[in-house]
């Protein structure tokens, strides 16, 4: 397989700064750094100096617009103090109660339980705060508060609707009050913050005052009232898109915190919503999980609880029966077990907490960054022709050089009015001020909010919920993917397909007939109780119902073909200690005390890893034989047999353990380790899990676009090695060897450089750890790759923050790695992923679009009124036009072309590279091709227009009123025939799946019918007249002109090195000689 050479980073610069340092610490030293202030590749680790920064370089014009879905840098900083608050708040509720509480029983009042229960909400809540062993000891223990709240601690409630609605009502929801977004008249109230419109909006004040004085109510209103409606209406337009990108933001931040999880309800396992958690609710917790609501622990083995979310402290609190409280919004942080739900919602610290707090979906993007460079050098310049233009046009008019259309002098020093003085000198200040409205590109960082919101709307239906927005772009310059194998390359549906035990091959792998009972006994015991997964048989029959993790559940449905009786064996005999399944010694452990006081050790886990810790297994006689190195040969083979069959090898292991060697001591017990030596081979299995179909044409596509995927799995190097063959990410044989495949203990034993190297090359890595999988991401950073990263386990959490962009799994993801992560893929599915980089792509490629349309305009505005203030003293594009024209270019140009959907086009060139400049080589071709014949056509109407349109016998006064509405008209066309041509900067057909864009079609054809209604009926509010047909169809081919123009500017060749460089290069010649001379 060919790599694409934009992938392999050789001539890269090791010390990239887009790289990043590897590792998170390292970016403190980026950050110390002379960098200019929007040298900012990543905003994932920049700190809140470093953002202010590049805040304050670009601190020109317009911040409320500019900033307006960015990061609360202030809020930002006050978080930390407000949360120390909120949690001091608390304790003084919960002081407050409890000396309620004291004052209540010394006068004899007690809380009278409420519903049919038989406990209280305030009872349970003030003993869920305090933490209080002693008053759950009063309450009959956990067992007697189950009672109390009639809840079986094996089958939980009932959950029927009577049942939720009764809990419900009486001890609340798990849901707490949030503070509400803005409102629609908040963002117009925002919208008006601007200097510009401000001004534009006093000037019109004042016009209107000096009109109705000149001229009479009747017709002095016009030109001050239509500045003030354009302005008004911009403003509209403007909070009507902010506040619909707010409510998706919100629909999106609402999805994020809808986990999903399971409670045990009637005896069964069902998935529910964490809104949809009651009082009494039986939770199972293993590693990742989040606790859903205040509750105490019924059983546990080696549960872990990292509550440093809620104290602020990072400790992680082991849970007990002497410590078995368990707080709302904490995570599980090892080992397993199940609670008892007691408090929910508001009654529980953590909503407490999330009521009193709003979350901030703004963040900056480094495409917002750089976007906002590009936007404050351009203000510059608009400013500096405005306040150029406002000085000759002054000078003009003060010096008797502007003239009315009749040829009189507008002013005539001693003889003309003050009012007319100041009329004349508003009109003048009103255009200066309108073309730093045109100039200023306020749309570039408004196009990004578009587009992302637009972009993560999308990828919500393409199975994809963005955590962060930055990710989305992101994604548009990934050169390297990071997958997991399970789940993601493959189904998840897992089953037990071929099984070897007493010395031969089982087959069917579920045949009892070819297993003795004694060993059919031992097998399905280590099944039952080395497992955190459940069997449900229903009472009424139907299908047995397994709960687990895909290869749980596998192991167990093979258990029940074996005649396994779930809940019989585990109630026959009890857990001592659990070894929870770890993935970084990729097995788990059970001790069992059987009813006869003997105790097994059970293991499970990666076949070879297990194996080697076998000293005996059972023979075809039903007997303990010494495992000799035949056998070891024997068990190998078979492994490495089942692994090219891309199968998934567990072994099954046990040994018998002597009750007197176990600790007494609760403490004790709960820091022995389980033996893990001597054990006995019981049997290994081999589980299908079949690639998902698609995957390997998603591969591909990925390979086309320039973006390497290499598989990082724990499982067997040759199951990898299989399954990368059936996806495509290895070639057949021809480079299935090392580096491209190679174990994580090998790669982690490689020196720093070395694994630099050897990263570059790897295509699969086999038996990897989560540590190792950190690893990889780094090396690759340092090569100067952007790597996005899938991961769905609690230790994964440190590779998914330090890759460019992490993806958690949506179904498997456990809750720490989703937090994480940048982005959830939901259906866990790669080409989920694939989508992600075409959206990523997309955003990128729809901003360019934007970029190249609205530059067209600022450039062609600018000339044009520049050239005519100067040579005439007048400007043929007053000022409630170029408002009008503000408008289609900075909101509707946005959304008109930060809303095209990805094509297929985009995944057939390389990433982008995080330093390639915004404005391309072709962008500046098409932009100064489209520009120039704009410039040139409107120049030419404005000064020989009168003679062109035949317009010579026309009075002087109407004949410029005709040149200059048709020079509107034809800017106008121009800009929307030119939005066609930004729609494919480097593509001939600019017209391919524009149907497919309705949002396009409707605002294009909004524009037209507004434009038509302008010209025809509006002409008192905008200065115009209405034209005829033959100005019409004038206007019309001036515009259609831009396309074929176009389409011959693209086949004109443009150097790979951006104009920019060429620049550097010369100013840095022109030193060089200056520094000689």
């Amino acid at each position: 397989m060919d790599e694409p050479p934009s992938i392999s980073a050789p001539n890269r610069r090791r010390r990239d700064l887009e790289a990043g340092g590897g590792r998170s610490g390292d970016h403190d030293e980026d950050e110390s750094s002379d960098d200019g202030p929007f040298d900012i590749d990543s905003t994932k680790h920049a700190s809140l100096d470093r953002l202010r920064r590049w805040r304050e370089a670009t601190f020109v014009l317009n911040c409320p617009r500019r900033f307006r879905y960015t990061l609360d840098l202030k809020k930002e900083e006050q978080m930390t103090i407000v949360l120390q608050d909120i949690k001091a708040h608390v304790q003084a509720i919960r002081a407050a109660q409890l000396f309620r509480d004291c004052d209540q029983q010394a006068n004899g009042i007690l809380s009278i339980p409420s519903g049919n229960f038989g406990i209280s909400q305030e009872q349970l809540a003030v003993m869920t705060r305090d933490h209080n062993v002693s008053t759950l000891g009063e309450y009959g223990g956990v067992k007697g508060l189950a009672e109390l709240l009639k809840t079986d601690l094996d089958k939980g409630i009932h959950g029927d609707d009577a049942d939720l609605v009764a809990r419900k009502n009486t001890y609340g929801s798990n849901t707490y009050p949030r503070k509400k977004g803005k409102s629609f008249w908040m963002f117009l109230l925002e919208a008006w913050q601007n200097l510009t419109l401000i001004i534009l909006i006093i000037a019109a004040v004042a016009s209107l005052v000096l009109g109705i004085k000149t001229e009479g109510i009747k017709e002095g209103w016009y030109d001050g009232g239509s500045i003030a409606f354009a302005v008004i209406l911009v403003i509209v337009v403007t909070a009507m898109s902010d506040y619909r990108q707010s409510l998706q933001f919100q629909n999106l931040s609402e999805e994020k915190r809808n986990i999903h999880l399971e409670v045990v309800r009637g005896g069964r396992r069902v998935e529910v919503s964490i809104y949809d958690v009651v009082v009494g609710d039986v939770v199972p917790l293993n590693i990742g999980d989040q606790v859903p609501a205040d509750g105490v622990l019924i059983s546990g083995h080696s549960l872990a609880i990292d509550e440093s979310s809620m104290t602020g402290e990072s400790k992680i609190v082991h849970k007990d029966a002497r410590n078995p409280f368990l707080m709302s919004g904490c995570k599980a942080a090892d080992g397993h077990g199940t609670m008892l739900v007691t408090s929910v919602g508001i009654h529980t610290e953590w909503g407490l907490l999330m009521a009193s707090i709003s979350e901030d979906t703004g963040e900056e993007t480094p495409l917002q960054v750089r976007l906002n460079g590009v936007a404050t050098f351009i203000g510059f310049v608009g400013l500096s022709v405005a306040v150029a233009v406002l000085v000759v046009l002054l000078a003009r008019f003060f010096t008797g050089h502007t003239k009315n259309p009749d040829g009189t002098v507008q002013f005539k020093a001693g003889k003309t009015s003050v009012s007319d003085a100041v009329d004349g000198a508003i009109k003048m200040i009103t255009v200066a001020v309108t073309i730093v409205v045109v100039a200023v590109p306020e749309g570039l960082p408004l196009a990004v909010t578009l587009t992302l919101a637009y972009s993560m709307r999308k990828m919500m239906a393409d199975k994809a919920l963005v955590r962060r927005l930055s990710a989305c772009e992101t994604m548009g310059s990934a050169t390297t993917i990071c997958s997991d194998k399970t789940g993601t390359l493959t189904l998840n549906q897992m089953t037990v397909v071929e099984a070897f035990a007493c010395e031969r091959k089982v087959d069917p792998p579920d045949s009892n007939s070819q297993l003795s009972t004694s060993l059919i006994s031992l097998l399905i015991e280590g099944i039952a109780q080395n497992s955190n997964g459940s069997v449900y048989v229903p009472e009424t029959g139907g299908d047995v119902e397994v709960s687990g993790s895909p290869t749980e559940k596998a192991i167990l449905q093979w258990g029940n073909k074996l005649g396994m009786d779930f809940e019989a064996i585990r109630s026959r005999s009890s857990i001592i200690r659990v070894f929870p399944f770890n993935s970084d010694k990729k097995r788990g452990g059970a001790a069992v005390k059987l009813p006869d006081s003997e105790v097994h050790i059970h293991w499970k886990g990666a076949a070879e890893i297990v194996l080697a810790s076998c000293t005996k297994y059972m023979d075809a006689n039903d007997q303990v034989a010494a495992m000799d190195e035949n056998m070891k040969m024997y068990f190998r083979k078979a492994i490495q047999d089942m692994a090219a069959s891309s199968l998934r090898c567990v072994a099954i292991a046990y040994r018998p353990y002597d009750v007197k060697d176990i600790p007494l001591d609760e403490e004790q017990l709960t820091k022995w380790a389980l033996p893990e030596d001597e054990l006995i081979l019981l049997a290994i299995v081999g589980i299908k899990d079949p690639c998902r179909p698609g995957v390997k044409d998603a591969v591909k596509l990925c390979q086309n676009a320039g973006v390497k995927v290499r598989m990082v799995t724990g499982d067997n190097i040759q199951t990898a090695k299989a399954v990368a063959l059936e996806c495509g990410i290895l070639d057949p044989e021809a480079e299935a060897t090392a580096p491209n495949l190679i174990e994580g203990k090998a790669f982690r034993s490689l020196t720093s450089v070395e694994r630099e190297e050897v990263a570059e090359k790897i295509s699969v890595m086999g038996r990897s750890s989560p540590n190792d999988k950190l690893l990889l991401v780094q090396a690759l950073r340092k090569r100067g790759h952007v790597v996005a990263v899938t991961g769905d386990g609690t230790n994964d959490a440190p590779a998914l923050h330090e890759a460019d962009i992490g993806l958690a799994m949506g179904i498997q993801g456990t809750e720490v790695a989703k937090e994480s992560s940048d982005i959830i893929i939901l259906d866990d599915d790669f080409s989920s992923v694939v989508k992600v980089v075409r959206w990523g792509r997309s955003v990128y490629a729809n901003i360019q679009k934007f970029i190249q349309f609205q530059l067209t305009v600022n450039v062609a505005a600018l000339i044009i009124n520049v050239v005519a203030a100067v040579s005439s003293g007048d400007v043929p594009l007053n000022a409630v036009q170029l408002l009008w024209v503000n408008l289609i270019m900075d909101t509707l140009g946005a959304l008109a072309l930060a809303t095209e959907p990805p094509t297929d086009h985009l995944v057939h060139r390389p990433p982008v590279g995080r330093r390639e400049p915004l404005i391309t080589n072709i962008m500046w071709r098409n932009l100064l091709i489209q520009a120039a014949y704009q410039v040139s056509v409107l120049l030419v109407l404005n000064f020989r227009g009168r003679s062109l349109l035949n317009l010579k016998h026309d009075t002087r006064d109407h004949a410029n009123k005709v040149k200059n509405t048709l020079i509107f008209n034809v800017f106008v066309y121009c800009q929307i025939f030119n939005e066609f041509n930004a729609r494919k900067p480097d593509e001939l057909n600019v017209f391919k799946g524009v149907t497919k864009n309705r949002l396009f079609m409707g605002i294009v054809g909004l524009t037209l019918v507004i434009q038509v209604i302008i010209i025809e009926f509006l002409g008192k509010f905008t200065s115009t007249v209405r034209l005829n047909w033959k100005q019409w169809i004038i206007s019309i081919i001036i515009a259609f002109i831009s396309w074929p123009l176009a389409a011959v500017g693209k086949l004109i060749p443009v150097p790979r090195t951006p104009i920019h460089v060429y620049i550097a290069k010369l100013i840095c010649r022109r030193r060089s000689r200056g520094s000689k001379s």
